[in-house]
């Protein structure tokens, strides 16, 4: 079955950098349309990024220019580059597949905590 399998969330301090990976298995991942979505304490999930097959990328208005998201098709992974974080990005990060402009498969989410 298809899995999703998050890592390298932690606690950073504002204005550092963190780098999140999402692996995949069990589907053909050269295919598929990848998404981060975050959700923080008390608040709906957001969607963050989405990186298409084609490489073709889309950022929510709040961290463009400040992430980045990239994928590995050799590796069936797709990262998310975050720099000069802030507070407000402390949330619990999920990757995803999108298919037909919905969320298919979700994974378990990677918490991020940006405190001094």
């Amino acid at each position: 079955q298809v899995q999703l399998v998050e890592s390298g969330g932690g606690l950073v301090q504002p204005g550092g950098s963190l780098r999140l990976s999402c692996a995949a298995s069990g589907t053909i991942f050269g295919l598929l349309t990848m998404a981060w979505y975050r959700q923080a304490p008390g608040k709906q999930r957001e969607s963050v990024a989405l990186i298409r097959s084609t490489g073709t990328t889309k950022y929510a208005d709040s961290v463009k220019g400040r992430f980045a998201i990239s994928r590995d098709n050799a590796e069936n992974t797709v990262y998310l580059q975050m720099n000069r974080l802030k507070p407000e990005d402390t949330a619990v990060y999920y990757c995803a597949i999108v298919q037909l402009g919905d969320v298919a498969y979700w994974g378990q989410g990677t918490q991020v905590i940006v405190s001094s």
